[in-house]
């Protein structure tokens, strides 16, 4: 009676590509030879046994001939009385494949014969032991952290790759808004077959895309220098924000500082600027400003990056510059209008016995014990509107 492959791998004869890969890896990761524990000739045979089912139930013309007829029909040719049944392709010869060759090749392969380096050439029978201590092994990442734990990491060889080399960009804020692209020069050395490095130059485009924020990398795969043994390393680009003039960004938003004068602080002023595309932009203040108020402009902000077509806010910020001096009689004028505006809002505070404390403050009067009451206290005297 054949094998029963099936049964070798533990999977339906229904298994699909997905299934055999997954029970291949299982059970060669458990009986490799320089795996498996205890009787290393047993696990040797188990082995073999397990990459010839899925040497033949990977590949679907074996397969096929094998589920019509068995391994004796797959490895011997057409039974008796079957010559052509069931489509069976005349001319077949089955041949099978060494195990380290399967494992090698299942396992991306890697150089040496898969992950135990060295395995491929002491083959099959009792020279297998002791590949697991070869520090000259090639590497394998499956390990790490995998079913075989650190002993992957003692096993690394092959290429390194070295960490990215980084270079800092800095971008107007004008280029972040409406984007570009960036032509970087580098020089690199690049090996031919025989290992021979030589320098050359390359030019790499960066595309800025609008609404990219600093901190936002650039990658390059495997644009640095190249050497035998090792993989070039990433060309990475970090975006940096130069600083602007006229604007600040925060999060989506832009800050515009305007410095009205005075006047224009009190009586509404136009706000004009020129936007980060190079558009003139005016805006009106029809109210009062003061240092802590603040125009918000939907949507003339920076653009979102992750929401094409969106864009913050430009939040308008106010420092009204105020006179140097003022001669005698604007001070008079002054006097005239703006205390008369504050008298029909608030009235002046009073206390038992006292003078009112608005009149207090604006002759200077030192302020005086009555009824108890001490006008240090007042929040008028500690700069507060009663």
């Amino acid at each position: 009676m054949g094998k029963d492959y099936y049964g070798i791998l533990g999977v339906p004869k229904t298994a699909d590509e997905s299934e055999l890969k997954k029970a291949y890896r299982k059970l060669a990761m458990k009986w490799h030879p320089d795996k498996a524990k205890g009787d290393k000739e047993a696990a040797s045979a188990k082995f073999k046994e397990i990459s010839e089912a899925y040497d033949v139930l990977s590949d679907p013309e074996k397969r096929k001939i094998y589920d019509q007829f068995g391994e004796e029909g797959l490895k011997g040719g057409i039974p008796p009385g079957g010559a052509g049944a069931g489509g069976m392709p005349h001319g077949f010869h089955f041949s099978s494949r060494s195990p380290e060759d399967i494992f090698a090749e299942f396992f991306g392969g890697m150089g040496g014969g898969g992950p135990f380096g060295g395995f491929a050439s002491r083959g099959m029978g009792g020279g297998m032991g002791g590949g697991m201590g070869d520090e000259d092994s090639a590497g394998f990442d499956f390990f790490n952290g995998g079913p075989f734990g650190g002993m992957g990491r003692q096993m690394q060889r092959g290429p390194r790759k070295p960490p990215p080399i980084e270079h800092r960009l800095a971008v107007p804020l004008e280029e972040l808004y409406t984007g570009s692209t960036r032509k970087m020069r580098i020089s690199r050395d690049i090996a031919d077959a025989s290992g021979k490095t030589m320098r050359v130059q390359e030019v790499l485009e960066v595309q800025i895309k609008p609404g990219w924020k600093a901190g936002t990398k650039v990658t390059f795969p495997e644009k640095g220098d190249e050497r035998p043994g090792v993989i070039p390393a990433d060309i990475v680009f970090v975006i940096e924000e130069k600083p602007h003039p006229r604007f600040k960004r925060e999060g989506n938003d832009l800050i515009y500082v305007e410095k009205p004068a005075l006047v224009d602080a009190l009586t509404g002023h136009t706000v004009k600027l020129v936007h980060l595309d190079g558009k003139p932009l005016e805006v009106p203040v029809k109210d009062p400003v003061s240092p802590t108020s603040v125009k918000i402009v939907k949507g003339k902000g920076m653009p979102i990056s992750k929401s094409p077509g969106s864009f913050g806010d430009l939040r308008i910020r106010f420092e009204p510059v105020f006179p140097r001096q003022l001669s005698e009689p604007q001070k008079s004028q002054l006097r005239q209008i703006l205390p008369a505006s504050l008298i029909k809002t608030r009235q002046p505070c009073w206390h038992a016995g006292a003078l009112p404390l608005s009149l207090c403050l604006e002759q200077r009067v030192t302020p005086q014990r009555h009824s108890d009451t001490i006008y240090s206290q007042h929040p008028i005297v500690q700069g507060m509107l009663c």
